[in-house]
């Protein structure tokens, strides 16, 4: 996911609990990790409505019904009816957060217009692999943009979205392609495991911070 306004925590052995005595990490703390993780392209993206690429996803596939709730729920303007692709047990992660289960996949989304004067994927190509019965892995090379403190930030991205039966059961997002850390992917377990506890201890307190997933109010036309 995209980042959030979490984004610093002290490591500690019980993420829950290092959360509560510490206070949330501030904006600046926010663009300095965007900054860091920010490959070698331009930084100023043109909003002048020029040209991106932007490869649609196989017509008739999962990846095309899939595609449009993501672009709404990376561009800052998700609905709950966006969230209807996910299985009710799945999971989000990136390197920021550790979501399970719809509410709190809700909560991760919900916070990017609260922290960014802008977020949107702006490049991307799509990859659909049947890995199943029932089951298929959609990969999205994809260029992301943001803006904090009026500064454009973009990264590159992988993102990972596991289906079964018509629902996301899995979406990881891969900064720079790089897997996320945790006790499989780093060669100390020790610290996979912290990593893991950190960003699940960031979507906790995020989580409570956003009302536990509860979804913005919608707006009506007079009629």
């Amino acid at each position: 996911m995209p980042p959030s306004l979490l984004c610093r925590f002290t490591a500690a052995s019980t993420a829950a609990r290092s959360l509560l005595l510490q206070p949330a990490p501030t904006i600046a703390g926010l663009w300095a990790l965007l900054h860091r993780h920010r490959q070698g392209f331009s930084t100023a993206m043109d909003d002048g409505g020029g040209s991106h690429e932007k490869t649609p996803p196989p017509a008739g596939g999962l990846a095309e019904r899939i595609l449009p709730h993501l672009l709404n729920m990376y561009g800052s303007r998700a609905t709950a009816r966006d969230f209807e692709i996910y299985a009710p047990d799945a999971t989000f992660e990136d390197p920021l957060m550790r979501a399970h289960g719809v509410k709190q996949i809700k909560s991760s989304f919900y916070t990017l217009p609260k922290v960014f004067g802008e977020s949107k994927i702006v490049e991307y190509t799509v990859q659909e692999n049947p890995t199943g019965p029932g089951k298929v892995e959609i990969l999205i090379d994809n260029k992301q943009h943001y803006k904090v403190f009026g500064k454009p930030v973009d990264l590159t991205s992988l993102i990972r979205i596991q289906v079964e039966d018509g629902k996301v059961v899995r979406h990881e997002d891969w900064w720079n392609k790089k897997p996320l850390k945790n006790r499989g992917t780093v060669g100390f377990p020790l610290a996979g495991r912290l990593a893991e506890a950190t960003r699940r201890g960031a979507m906790l307190l995020t989580h409570a911070l956003m009302g536990f997933g509860k979804d913005p109010p919608t707006t009506t036309t007079p009629s």
